[in-house]
């Protein structure tokens, strides 16, 4: 009974962090040149400076770091918000990119969400 209680317990806490951790709406991105400029859309329950959604970052398939976007404030009444990165030099052939939030509590998302490579997203 008490390992049963411990799963119930240990589920519900992995539930709660999941539910804080940042979320990627959405991606756009558009060819400058030789590289690209991607604007991320996140949705953070920010509740001041001791925990909100403080990066984003476009990764490969196989997660080398293409470019990492600081964010360096809370956006507690801005809900979901959109910030962009220039200069991002996407590889010649690639197909999708993924893009990975972070959160000054739980750190990197697990889970990175993929997004095709087109100059009309």
């Amino acid at each position: 009974m008490k390992a049963m209680l411990a799963a119930v317990a240990w589920a519900a806490t992995a539930t709660t962090l999941a539910a804080d951790s940042p979320e990627v709406r959405d991606m756009t991105m558009e060819k400058t040149g030789m590289s690209w400029r991607v604007s991320v859309t996140l949705a953070h329950p920010d509740t001041g400076w001791d925990h909100y959604a403080d990066a984003w970052r476009v990764e490969t398939a196989d997660g080398t770091v293409l470019g990492t976007r600081e964010l360096l404030h809370p956006h507690e009444t801005e809900q979901p918000f959109t910030r962009s990165l220039g200069s991002v030099m996407v590889p010649d052939g690639a197909r999708e990119i993924f893009v990975r939030a972070r959160c000054t509590v739980h750190g990197w998302n697990e889970e990175a969400i993929a997004f095709p490579v087109t100059s009309d997203r």
